[in-house]
């Protein structure tokens, strides 16, 4: 047992009174009002200074300060631990009775001594046998766990003496400083009952010992009685080493026909239901040669194995079948349900006896060529049936414990009676829990619908042979206890304070495992991995690829995901900024079946499952309700941003201030009363959404970067192409390789710590500032140099920073991570500054394309050529419905003018002359002109376009430092350079200045 049970040293403290445990140490108490007053035996007390209460049980000095209970005064007085004294209570209390001089810590044996220093080892395993099974008569859980085994028959217990370690042995034997006690405990870890720690080897198991001839214990198996252990704890136990002696030897003698059990419980469950003829080998592969010897000399002919019906107990029976046959014996195996064990099956079935016997009868031939003649008549093999009644285990405690032969002694004080235990053992499954007292099974179901303390109602279905009972009430309601206890009692045929007991345990029973469920539920979030030693160092190297950028490009064309390398690139960096304090949000937008989702769910893959939380859809209020750090540095991703639309308002305020605040209306528990309660959501948290929409809320558009998926027929190939490799063998392949990066670059994020980013070259930076939705552009330009940096944190220097004794660590931005924000900018930032959606802007360009063709060839001027919807369908190959949407739009922004033309149709004529074909220049410097100025206070020049307009004119100025140093060495892949423009110009054309000028890019 791991610990003793609250109730049962809450009853010690009421039950044992103080006042006579005090009179038998001598000391006198006289009458003090309510109370009782004598000399304190802690310090020399010279006038009475001891009070006890016999109303509280409890004792104080006014003295030396000792007070407590009984359990108290027995650890003060003895010197003894706490659970020493709540044994010496409950077990030995006439040892208290003689006066003893109080110690700080006594080195002297308070309990009875169970063994002694010269014992063998062999008599040594046979007194603790005997103790063990003293103990087990004395505990109602361990008798409570035969009875719902089935085992509960008195003579089982008493002709194999069963036992039960509940940690007390060590309280028996001779002190460990003593050495006596140092010898008989170095004994007993020789034999294995007390392991080198000094605890015993079967705490909290029943006993089933193996006797030779002799009589002598030679083997010894644990099962322990509860079954939720912490993992990793073995539920069947035996000594170390080889297994030993055969399991009731005596019942083989003279049996032409033997049954062999995989396990000692089915063993016993065989000879509990008559059929004595029954022995077990020591697991599947537990057949020794003791039990092959003991067969021979019994003279055995046939032998029915019995092991477990699964493909273990399968497989090892037929192996085991192989070698009998060849040392002369018959072979025949006893059949039960699939995955079924012979306890589990006589549990379930009534009445056992009969339908082990039909098994045995039944039992299939194991063996080559025709089976023997098997003439069986299983009354005379089995004795007398032994006849299981229901309340045998509540009847063999007392019954067994009267048997003591120890002399009685009427104690000073009264010894408490043993408390009954309220841990009975139950099957559990994710549908049903079933508890078994006797004959009586309760089958529970509905549990996990119950989510407060405060209700318990379940559906209880009861039966007892072939009659039962069922209802739906709540346990912790009296009267539909007293209602079901008095119905079950009538279908049943049982007393109601029978029913009335079971009931009280079922409903222990389900208060633990609801408190588990419960307690569980509030710990369901999703923990941090533990890396192993090698996964670390995998992630590490990772980390410090100094081409990081283009392996992660490469790991996820790896991973399946071809092209749009920009999109790829600003999402798996996005993602990243979620450790910082102001995280980017992506919008992917496109049509329908382009590959938003799919490039969504590539860089969300990449991401720690407990770092990210996704939802299709989200509420108004839902967001508020999230709990106040659950989205902390997480991943928000919404998989349409339709199905947040009804959230839009409280995800844009996360996004811009860090958290949400509700006001909401409740009640109060204790009052009753509407009270107003507060719940608070705090960020910062990374958004990550998808949209099929043409027209996004502007509010939410300025807030995030807009990945638009590349919707070329170049891009449907590549998809088409990496979809029919993955029906190959190199696909297989590629599907292996691809776990692997994915758990890798899950564990590099998990690797990534939130530090402070520093940018040194801050104050140079420019940036547009013609349009007041800049401002948040700007801030998302200065969040991806961020990002950047950060991911590279293992190849960087982390430096300190101390303010008022408080040190921060940061990094520094390099100016290669401002040269790949630049070029990473100029296609994702400046679609959001373009006043045409991507594919319109596409689109415009098709029909520039288009017109262009036809001028040229029948010699007209733009202004004079006209075109229908339906010659640009022809042209550009996109559906109708698609082209009316756009083609609307330009004519709304002006870049297309219409027509009425015959018949009620449009034609159209192109505007837009092709000026602005680079519309996302963003006026950001060239890398080349930064310099390295750790104290720099940017006071010498007005950055970020403050005075002048970069996006007009291009002339503003930046006063130049010579000697600048070369930028450092960039890891983008040369891809991504492509992408940007390949020379520097402005949209009105305007010439650069030639005095120090900022190179646009």
């Amino acid at each position: 047992m791991a610990r003793i049970a609250d109730r049962e040293i809450e009853r010690i403290k009421a039950e044992v009174s103080l006042e006579r445990l005090v009179e038998a140490y001598g000391i006198k108490l006289a009458r003090h009002g309510k109370d009782k007053v004598g000399r304190c035996p802690f310090h020399n007390d010279k006038t009475p200074s001891l009070i006890i209460s016999p109303k509280t049980n409890l004792y104080h000095c006014f003295g030396c300060g000792a007070a407590g209970s009984v359990i108290d005064w027995v650890i003060k007085t003895q010197g003894v631990s706490f659970r020493h004294a709540v044994e010496i209570l409950r077990n030995d209390l006439p040892t208290l009775a003689a006066p003893v001089q109080p110690v700080t810590r006594s080195t002297v044996q308070k309990m009875e001594v169970l063994l002694s220093g010269d014992s063998e080892a062999r008599q040594l395993l046979n007194q603790v046998v005997n103790y063990y099974h003293e103990t087990l008569l004395q505990n109602p859980e361990a008798l409570d766990y035969l009875a719902g085994r089935g085992l509960g028959d008195r003579e089982l217990i008493e002709r194999f003496k069963l036992g039960f370690a509940n940690r007390t042995l060590g309280y028996r034997l001779p002190a460990k400083n003593r050495k006596a006690g140092a010898e008989v405990r170095g004994k007993l870890q020789e034999i294995g009952v007390l392991r080198d720690s000094g605890h015993e080897h079967f705490n909290g198991s029943l006993i089933v010992p193996v006797f030779n001839g002799d009589g002598d214990a030679v083997e010894i198996y644990g099962r322990k009685l509860r079954d939720d252990l912490r993992k990793g704890t073995p539920k069947h136990l035996y000594l170390p080493g080889p297994h030993a002696g055969v399991w009731n030897s005596a019942g083989l003698e003279d049996q032409r026909e033997v049954i062999l059990c995989e396990a000692l419980m089915d063993a016993m469950t065989f000879w509990v239901a008559g059929y004595r003829n029954v022995t077990a080998s020591y697991g599947t592969s537990g057949f020794t040669s003791d039990h092959l010897q003991q067969f021979k000399d019994c003279g055995v002919e046939r032998v029915l194995i019995a092991y477990d019906r699964d493909q273990a107990g399968n497989a090892a029976a037929e192996e085991l079948a192989k070698r009998l046959n060849g040392e002369g014996f018959d072979c025949f195996r006893i059949e039960l349900p699939k995955d079924m064990d012979v306890n589990e099956y006589a549990l379930q079935v009534t009445p056992a006896q009969q339908s082990l016997g039909l098994a045995i009868r039944k039992a299939g031939w194991l063996g080559s060529g025709k089976p023997p003649e098997r003439q069986l008549e299983i009354t005379s093999q089995t004795g007398q049936p032994v006849t299981v009644e229901a309340e045998t285990a509540t009847r063999t405690a007392p019954a067994l414990a009267a048997q003591s032969t120890e002399p009685e002694v009427t104690p000073p004080a009264e010894v408490v009676p043993a408390l009954p235990g309220s841990d009975v053992a139950a099957e559990v499954t994710d549908q049903e829990i079933t508890l078994s007292f006797g004959p009586r099974r309760y089958r529970i179901r509905g549990l996990d619908k119950n989510k407060s303390h405060e209700v318990l109602k379940v559906n209880v279905l009861v039966s007892c042979d072939s009659d039962l009972h069922v209802d739906t009430f709540d346990l912790y309601s009296a009267r539909h206890r007293q209602q079901f206890i008095k119905l079950a009692a009538l279908e049943l045929e049982q007393e109601e304070n029978t029913l009335k007991k079971d009931l009280g345990k079922v409903l222990l029973k389900l208060e633990q495992l609801q408190e588990k469920h419960l307690g569980g539920n509030k710990a369901e979030e999703k923990q941090p991995s533990r890396l192993s030693d090698e996964e670390r160092q995998q992630a590490l190297e990772l980390l410090c690829d100094p081409d990081l950028l283009q392996r992660i490009l490469s790991d996820f064309e790896r991973c399946g995901v071809v092209g749009e390398e920009t999109n790829k690139l600003v999402g798996y960096l996005a993602a990243g900024s979620r450790k910082l304090d102001r995280p980017l949000a992506v919008m992917i937008q496109s049509t329908s079946a382009a590959g938003k989702s799919a490039l969504m769910e590539s860089v969300l893959n990449l991401i720690p499952e407990e770092e990210r939380v996704q939802y299709s859809a989200m509420t108004g209020q839902s967001l508020f309700y999230m709990g106040e750090t659950n989205l902390k540095h997480k991943i928000l991703a919404i998989a349409e941003e339709e199905g947040a639309s009804q959230a839009s308002y409280a995800l844009k305020l996360l996004q811009s201030e860090g958290e949400i605040t509700i006001a909401s209306t409740g009640k109060d528990d204790s009052t009753g009363n509407l009270v107003t309660r507060e719940y608070k959501v705090e960020g910062p948290v990374m958004l990550f959404l998808t949209t099929t929409a043409i027209d996004i809320d502007e509010e939410l558009l300025n807030r995030c970067v807009v990945l638009t998926v590349n919707e070329s027929r170049e891009q449907t190939q590549l998809i088409h192409a990496a979809q029919r490799q993955r029906r190959t063998l190199a696909g297989l392949e590629a599907k292996l390789e691809k776990a692997h990066l994915v758990k890798l670059h899950r564990n590099a994020q998990r690797l990534l710590k939130p530090l402070a980013v520093i940018n040194p070259y801050a104050d140079q930076l420019t940036f547009l500032n013609d349009k007041t939705r800049t401002r948040r552009d700007h801030e998302k330009y200065l969040t991806l140099i961020d990002s950047i940096a950060l991911l590279h944190q293992y190849q960087r220097q982390v430096k300190t920073v101390t303010r008022n004794g408080k040190a921060m660590e940061y990094l520094e931005v390099q100016r290669s991570d401002i040269e790949t924000a630049n070029r990473l900018a100029h296609e994702v930032l400046g679609r959001t500054l373009d006043e045409l959606p991507p594919q319109t802007r596409k689109l415009l360009r098709l029909i520039q394309q288009m017109v262009g063709d036809q001028c040229s060839q029948h010699s007209l001027a733009q202004k004079d050529y006209r075109f229908t919807r339906r010659a640009v369908r022809e042209y550009v190959q996109w559906s109708d419905t698609a082209l009316k949407v756009h083609v609307a739009r330009l004519v709304e922004m002006e870049y297309l003018l219409a027509h009425r033309g015959l018949g009620g149709r449009y034609d159209y004529e192109l505007l837009f002359d092709g000026n602005d074909e680079e519309p996302h220049l963003m006026g950001l410097i060239n890398v080349e002109k930064l310099t390295y100025d750790r104290n720099r206070s940017g006071q010498e020049a007005n950055r970020s376009g403050q005075t002048r307009n970069w996006s007009g004119c291009g002339q503003g100025l930046v006063r130049g430092q010579s000697g600048s140093k070369k930028p450092e060495n960039s890891s983008v892949d040369k891809r991504l350079a492509e992408t940007g423009p390949k020379s520097a110009k402005s949209t009105s054309g305007a010439k650069k200045n030639t005095v120090d000028p900022v190179v646009l890019v």
